[in-house]
């Protein structure tokens, strides 16, 4: 009697010499085309039935498909358009235009020079230009209603009397203090707010005269102030653009300003500008020498007449 193996080993080699030696190969590719197959028609049949429960889904409650994007796309592919900004400021021609130079040159000096690096959008720095278009539109308005001459008849007037006298009694002071120690420009300008703070009780402008940061830092406050109340209430709240035109009217604008003004020379040749057509007669120059007891004053007048005479 076989055994298993036996029986076993013999049905393979009738299974041989029956089919051919090729047969495990074929059997084996029939297989794997058999499962292949399965599994496509599968694939196949899973696809589309998902194809359809889609569109299902897609008619019954899902939400229909933005256009917001596509015609953001339309608009970011057009061809920029030609700003076209409003010079108007004042109404006055012969103001407007250095005002307008004003702003481009320090839009130049403090935004374009960086922002240029980061984006060729215009956008942003006709934002800024146009908050401070706004800014000074509205002081102009708000200045035609205001009643100046009282204030550079009286109130101006008074300050600079005011100022003088500070200063005459600091160098007052500073000439006593000569007898006995060499007195410095330190010790005038320390001598002429102790005598500012004597004179008008209570009020000291020493930090804010002496020291860059704390005029800086005033002046951002002041025009921290303006902007509240010249700006919509819009353009105040969006603190990035406040911040931008505030920096630039403190740095770009009033520091500047204040530091061409506060230069002696410039002063000077302002003074000299302004009584170049006046008569310089000799009855003038006798009063300015009987109304004066300062050697230093009458020395400036004297080279300030010859000046004009030669």
């Amino acid at each position: 009697i076989l055994s298993i193996w036996g029986w076993g080993s013999l049905g393979i080699v009738l299974f041989l010499i029956t089919f051919g030696p090729f047969v495990i190969f074929y059997s084996t590719f029939y297989i794997l085309c058999f499962v292949g197959g399965g599994l496509v028609v599968t694939l196949l049949f899973g696809k589309t039935n998902s194809e359809k429960y889609l569109e299902q889904c897609e008619h019954s409650f899902l939400p229909p498909t933005s256009t917001g994007v596509p015609k953001c796309l339309e608009e970011m592919k057009r061809e920029a358009r030609t700003i076209k900004i409003d010079r108007r400021l004042t109404g006055a021609n012969i103001i407007d235009e250095p005002l307008q130079q004003v702003i481009q040159f320090s839009l130049r000096d403090y935004v374009q020079y960086w922002y240029y690096t980061l984006s060729d959008d215009e956008s942003f720095l006709l934002e800024i230009r146009q908050t401070l278009q706004n800014a000074l539109i509205q002081f102009a308005t708000r200045s035609k209603e205001i009643d100046w001459q009282p204030y550079f008849t009286t109130r101006i007037v008074d300050d600079f009397g005011t100022h003088l006298r500070v200063f005459r009694k600091a160098q007052q002071k500073i000439t006593e203090k000569d007898d006995q120690v060499k007195g410095t420009a330190e010790d005038l300008v320390d001598t002429f707010f102790e005598v500012e703070v004597e004179m008008e009780k209570e009020v000291c402008r020493d930090l804010v005269c002496t020291s860059p940061k704390d005029e800086e830092g005033f002046l951002r406050d002041l025009c921290e102030v303006l902007l509240y109340l010249l700006l919509p209430p819009g353009d105040f709240q969006n603190k990035i653009m406040r911040y931008f035109v505030r920096e630039i009217l403190a740095r770009g604008i009033l520091l500047p300003l204040i530091n061409q003004l506060s230069d002696p020379d410039y002063i000077n040749q302002y003074v000299i500008w302004m009584i170049r057509d006046s008569n310089c007669n000799y009855e003038a120059f006798m009063n300015i020498i009987k109304l004066s007891d300062n050697i230093g004053e009458l020395e400036a007048t004297f080279f300030i007449f010859v000046f004009l005479i030669c």
